[in-house]
């Protein structure tokens, strides 16, 4: 009762098709297209075709899940944006504080004076520091100073490195002082490399340790009304 089906989902086979775009023209169940059909071998120009449709199909699926992603990630973004809202100027005083305390340099007992000194590489970060020293804490633009650190592989891309920063943080290039740079490592596994690589900017503030000092005791009265100690 089937010759006819089977008839056809061979002939289908020997021109390439696969299993489920045969499936779609006989209408028979995947088990019995299986049986019928495990003898029948396919020619390499055949094999090639449907591997390339199979790369082709994976992209797509690839993208459109990359595709949803993005829709699920900006969703998120938008909602959580609007989560924070306005920040009042104690708020942004903790905020500072804290962020001196996860990436600013701390007095230790070999270095008791060490003055404040703050370092990232991220753009938004190093604003968000600078807006929290002129509006929280008074400090002069004039006490302020600016060193690009660079490994020593992307030298040659100085000149680009500093219109970066100039870009991202609203800064004139005459306000980056002498780039310092870092010792590259014959078998590093850094994946911060390549051309957007744009190494890290260092804020020195003069005349600071005291400064250093209050910062620590802020960052301790977080810790205490927070429980910590």
């Amino acid at each position: 009762m089937k010759f006819e089906e089977k008839e056809q989902a061979i002939a289908y086979r020997c021109q390439g098709l696969s299993y489920n775009d045969i499936l779609q023209r006989v209408p028979v169940a995947k088990s019995t297209l299986s049986l019928w059909l495990r003898s029948v071998g396919l020619a390499k120009r055949q094999r090639q075709v449907l591997t390339e449709r199979k790369r082709l199909g994976q992209q797509k699926g690839g993208r459109v899940r990359h595709e949803q992603r993005l829709r699920i990630t900006e969703a998120i973004r938008k909602v959580a944006v609007a989560d924070i809202g306005a920040i009042s100027q104690r708020e942004l005083w903790l905020i500072g504080s804290a962020l001196y305390w996860a990436e600013g340099a701390k007095q230790k007992a070999h270095r008791v004076s060490a003055g404040v000194i703050f370092s990232n590489s991220d753009p938004w970060m190093i604003k968000l520091f600078i807006i929290w020293l002129r509006q929280c804490c008074g400090v002069p633009a004039a006490d302020m100073s600016f060193t690009i650190c660079l490994h020593e592989s992307s030298a040659d891309r100085l000149e680009e490195v500093r219109r970066h920063w100039s870009r991202a943080v609203g800064l004139p290039l005459d306000r980056f002082g002498r780039t310092s740079w870092k010792k590259n490592k014959l078998n590093t596994k850094r994946k911060n490399i390549g051309k957007d690589y744009f190494g890290l900017l260092r804020i020195v503030i003069a005349r600071s340790a005291n400064f250093n000092r209050q910062i620590t005791g802020w960052v301790e009265g977080i810790c205490k009304n927070c429980g910590v100690v």
